[in-house]
C-alpha cells in the first residue's frame, strides 16, 4: 500500500502497469477510489510533496482526491498465476515450471516450458512480436534454428540467462538487457529482449481477475502507457 487508507470502501478501481501523472488524473475523472499497479510508485522515500516531480505530483493528485495507491509489483512477479505463468500462457508454452525458485520452491522468478512443437527461430521472433504487440523486439544469433524449449522473465530478468542456458532453453525472453549481455548470449541461446512495459502490462488482465469477483468495477487505464517512443522517419 502506497497511498491511502486501507479501511475505507471501494467501488471501482483503476488497473495499470506504472502509476504516472496522466493514470492518476484519470482515476479521478473516472471517480475511481483505488489505484492497482504493478510498478511501485515509491521506489524511495519523498523529501517533498510540492509537484516537483511526477511522483510528488501523484501523491498530491492521489491525497487531494481521496484515491488509494496499491502497488503489487515483486509478489506478482514470483506467485504462481502471476506474471510469468501468464508470459508462458499466452506464448502456448507446455508443462513449464519455475526457473529460478526460493527456498521453500513453491514462488520463484521466472519460468521455463515447452512449445507444443518446434518451430524456426525466425517465425518465433515474429509470434512473439505479434502475441504481446511489442513495440520492439531485439535478438541475438541462437545456438540453432529451431525453438522448442522457452525460458522467460518478466521486466528486467538479465541475469537469469546463464540459468536458461544451463537448462537448456533454445530462447529466453525478457527486457532490459545491456550490450554485453547479448554479446554474451550470442550463438549460445536466443536471447529476445522486449520492452520491460510490454513484458509487463498484462498484470492488469490478473488483477482483474483477482478483484471483479469481490463485485468491484474494473478500469484498465487508457493512460497507461510505455514511455520508451521509437524514432520512425516520415517519408512522403
Amino acid at each position: 500500500m502506497q497511498v491511502g487508507d486501507t479501511g475505507r470502501d471501494i467501488q471501482s478501481v483503476l488497473l495499470t502497469t506504472d502509476v504516472t501523472p496522466e493514470v492518476v488524473n484519470e482515476a479521478v475523472v473516472c471517480g475511481c477510489q483505488l489505484i492497482v499497479s504493478h510498478h511501485p510508485l515509491l521506489f524511495h522515500g519523498l523529501k517533498q510533496v510540492c509537484g516537483q516531480t511526477p511522483q510528488a505530483q501523484v501523491v498530491e493528485t492521489a491525497i487531494k482526491h481521496d484515491i488509494a495507491i496499491y502497488s503489487a509489483h515483486t509478489s506478482l512477479d514470483s506467485v504462481a498465476g502471476g506474471i510469468n505463468t501468464r508470459l508462458a500462457d499466452k506464448l502456448g508454452l507446455r508443462a513449464y515450471r519455475i526457473l529460478v525458485q526460493s527456498e521453500n520452491g513453491d514462488t520463484g522468478l521466472g519460468v521455463i516450458g515447452k512449445l507444443p512443437k518446434p518451430v524456426n527461430y525466425a517465425d518465433f521472433i515474429g509470434k512473439v512480436h505479434d502475441i504481446l504487440d511489442c513495440t520492439y523486439v531485439r535478438y541475438t544469433r541462437p545456438a540453432h534454428d529451431q525453438v522448442e524449449t522457452v525460458a522467460l522473465c518478466g521486466g528486467s530478468g538479465a541475469e537469469f540467462i546463464e540459468e536458461a542456458i544451463r537448462q537448456g532453453a533454445d530462447v529466453y525472453i525478457t527486457a532490459d538487457c545491456k550490450y554485453h549481455e547479448f554479446q554474451d548470449a550470442d550463438s549460445r541461446i536466443g536471447l529476445i529482449d522486449i520492452d520491460h512495459w510490454v513484458s509487463e502490462r498484462h498484470a492488469r488482465e490478473i488483477f482483474r481477475d483477482i478483484i471483479e469477483p469481490l463485485g468491484v468495477t474494473c478500469i484498465i487505464s487508457k493512460q497507461d502507457k510505455t514511455p520508451i517512443q521509437l524514432w520512425q522517419e516520415q517519408k512522403n
